[in-house]
């Protein structure tokens, strides 16, 4: 699953993270990525400073923020099927973030960018208010054992985060095939409904929408014989 989110700090422990760092080795191409790629699609960014999002991308298109793209094969696509808009791209794994890097050259994508970076901290500080038109969360690390939960990216932080970041009438898309996590954040956002409406009615969840091509982690947990669920919030 991809992992998304910053480590939560408590008294006289270590940081908890939500994310393990299980980088593996990168492949001759995406070392080139990183090289030659990076400093042309890759963001840089240090806690204290506002993205401008305008200048990023050289425009003032609406921008979308994924949170843990994986290999980036199913956010490339959804970029290239949606010039209109523009893509941000978040995650923490070296191999995914070249992975990425090689699909936006290949596909010669100009509304795409790529982060290395914890999700919560981008969020909390590095976002202007309602700067954002959509964010997607799709099959972020169930963390299945109970004394885990507290690693998981969404929380009642995050969700208050989102109301922040996402323009009115803007879109916080989630998928999971985890069904205690499904009902972790359903729950959530349901209860955030002065902020947040459930596109599909409280307490249901959404089909999914042909914008969100099937990922790996869903086709896989399909064969493990896991139900997948969207849910889709539009912020008010």
């Amino acid at each position: 699953m991809a992992p998304q989110s910053e480590p939560i700090t408590t008294p006289h422990h270590r940081p908890i993270r939500s994310f393990v760092l299980r980088e593996g080795r990168l492949t001759a191409g995406q070392e080139r990525a990183f090289a030659e790629l990076w400093p042309r699609w890759g963001v840089h960014w240090q806690s204290g400073q506002t993205l401008d999002l305008r200048g990023l991308f050289g425009n003032s298109a609406p921008v979308v923020l994924e949170i843990g793209f994986g290999n980036g094969e199913s956010l490339a696509w959804t970029a290239s099927e949606q010039p209109q808009r523009n893509f941000l791209g978040l995650d923490v794994h070296r191999p995914g973030v070249g992975h990425l890097l090689l699909e936006i050259e290949r596909q010669g994508l100009t509304n795409l960018r790529v982060m290395r970076q914890d999700a919560v901290a981008l969020l909390r500080e590095g976002l202007a208010p309602a700067s954002l038109s959509a964010v997607h969360l799709f099959f972020p690390d169930p963390w299945p054992k109970k004394r885990h939960h507290k690693r998981r990216i969404v929380q009642p932080e995050f969700v208050a985060m989102l109301a922040r970041v996402l323009a009115p009438g803007g879109l916080f898309h989630a998928a999971t095939d985890w069904e205690p996590y499904a009902e972790q954040m359903l729950a959530l956002f349901d209860d955030a409904a002065e902020a947040f409406s459930n596109s599909a009615g409280r307490g249901q969840y959404a089909p999914r929408p042909d914008s969100r091509p099937p990922t790996k982690f869903e086709r896989r947990g399909r064969r493990l014989g896991h139900r997948v669920h969207d849910m889709l919030y539009i912020r008010r």
